[in-house]
């Protein structure tokens, strides 16, 4: 078949890249028999102009195809179909099937209207990244073939060193900082080196319950320690669970109350750690995200024990397809995580994490960072103006100085789970507060995320389907 004849139909989508697009619009047509074996594909220039696209993307996307063995180059001859792959090419595995129950998914959704934990998916500067994405994978060399850093691509943790230096006020060196595969990804690694199952540790309440699961299944016990407007009741948890051998907590912006802890409840919580000699895991939550003042300096920038383990993720601030995470861990344990991740061997992509690298060394991660802070205060504005407008006084929305999701109570005393899952049932996506709490006593209320919401206009539509959905529960 001559490759002329074969058609592309590519669409804007932001949750699914256009290099992927091609890349799969390829591998389909040859598992399909629209391209046979020995046909010659248009070149990256003929096509990038044809698609009006960067060449880096259409070049990027070929070079996924010819390193599984789809597309085989051959210089001034052109890239032909893999003549190897004999009368038909291979389908694509098929997915396992889904578990009993667990309702299904499409492979790459497009965000769900108040969506929680996801940032900006279409101001994220996808070219930009394609750029830095196919100069890496041209670049590639025998020894980035090789296995990886056990604790993470250098030049990443470097960067990474610099950052936090300047924006967290952690001092810290590239040999403390392991690269992970998401949040989950340093839990297990904290868990595999410093804990035991058994062991006990305060867990915010509420919390973040993915963090919370996690740690269950990994066989750890959690005392569910209050949070006020002051962050994790310090004194609280002393009295339920002293003896406790770590704690786990988000001290800058409250996973889901957006509140800070506190400087004394700061100190009191490392002066408890460093006389129980427990750990503190620091997650980093939403710190990037301030709309109003300065930045609040990590706990981690304020251990002088060597009790705290600080994570941070770039799901947030990129795009969480990356599940690319960090962790620091003090001086003294670098042996013992490094022992660790060279036994669980669960090192991310080195060309990931390499764009990664090459994306804030070259100021853009600094530059995105900066505009995603104007572009949230702003769309938070548009949720905050439109629920205030059609709920009224039914709403309390307590005032946050950052993060990506707005947390609104209920004035009247409801069933926060009901409402919520009225209102996703009507294509919806909110959170019911009392679902993150094992405690009792949870004023009702729902968590919806702000970042995707493009207008005033989008907000009001949407506040007033949420309205619609949730009075029918009344």
């Amino acid at each position: 078949m001559a490759a002329s004849t074969f058609r592309l139909a590519l669409r804007r989508d932001p949750a699914t890249p256009i290099y992927r697009q091609i890349y799969r619009r390829f591998r389909d047509a040859i598992a399909q028999g629209q391209l046979a074996p020995g046909d010659r594909v248009p070149s990256v220039r003929s096509l990038a102009s044809e698609l009006n696209l960067a060449r880096g993307t259409v070049e990027l996307a070929y070079q996924i195809l010819i390193g599984e063995g789809y597309l085989v180059a051959r210089g001034p001859a052109g890239t032909v179909v893999s003549p190897q792959l004999g009368g038909h090419a291979d389908s694509p595995a098929p997915a396992p099937p889904s578990r009993p129950h667990a309702p299904a998914q499409p492979e790459h959704a497009a965000p769900q209207p108040f969506q929680v934990g996801l940032p900006a998916l279409d101001a994220f500067p996808r070219m930009q990244w394609l750029r830095l994405a196919g100069r890496n994978l041209r670049a590639m060399d025998i020894a980035a073939m090789n296995y990886p850093d056990i604790n993470g691509y250098e030049p990443l943790r470097r960067a990474i060193t610099a950052y936090l230096g300047i924006s967290r006020g952690i001092g810290c060196s590239p040999g403390q900082v392991f690269i992970t595969a998401g949040y989950r990804g340093a839990l297990e690694l904290i868990c595999r080196t410093l804990l035991h199952p058994g062991d006990l540790g305060w867990y915010e309440d509420p919390g973040y319950p993915h963090g919370r699961s996690f740690l269950e299944q990994a066989g750890m016990r959690l005392a569910p320690v209050p949070v006020d407007e002051e962050g994790l009741c310090v004194q609280a948890g002393q009295q339920l669970a002293a003896d406790a051998r770590f704690a786990v907590l988000t001290p800058t912006h409250q996973s889901p109350l957006g509140c800070a802890l506190t400087l004394p409840r700061r100190l009191d919580l490392l002066e408890w750690a460093a006389a129980r000699k427990a750990w503190i895991i620091e997650d980093d939550y939403d710190s990037e995200f301030r709309y109003h003042g300065r930045p609040l300096p990590a706990l981690k920038s304020l251990d002088r024990d060597g009790r705290v383990l600080y994570t941070g993720t770039f799901s947030k601030v990129l795009y969480p397809g990356l599940r690319l995470a960090y962790l620091v861990v003090p001086e003294e344990q670098i042996p013992a995580f490094q022992a660790t991740a060279a036994w669980l061997g669960l090192s991310s992509p080195t060309l990931l994490q390499a764009t990664v690298a090459d994306f804030m060394e070259q100021g853009h991660f600094a530059r995105h960072l900066k505009k995603m802070r104007a572009l949230y205060a702003d769309r938070r504005a548009y949720l905050t103006d439109a629920l205030a407008q059609v709920f009224g006084d039914a709403l309390a929305i307590p005032a946050r100085a950052g993060g990506i999701h707005v947390l609104a109570y209920w004035t009247r005393q409801r069933e926060d789970r009901s409402l919520a899952q009225a209102a996703n049932a009507q294509g919806l996506a909110i959170h019911a507060l009392s679902a993150w709490s094992r405690r009792d006593g949870t004023p009702p209320g729902m968590l919806l995320g702000f970042t995707n919401l493009a207008s005033a206009r989008q907000a009001q539509a949407l506040a007033q389907r949420l309205h619609k959905a949730v009075s029918r529960t009344a």
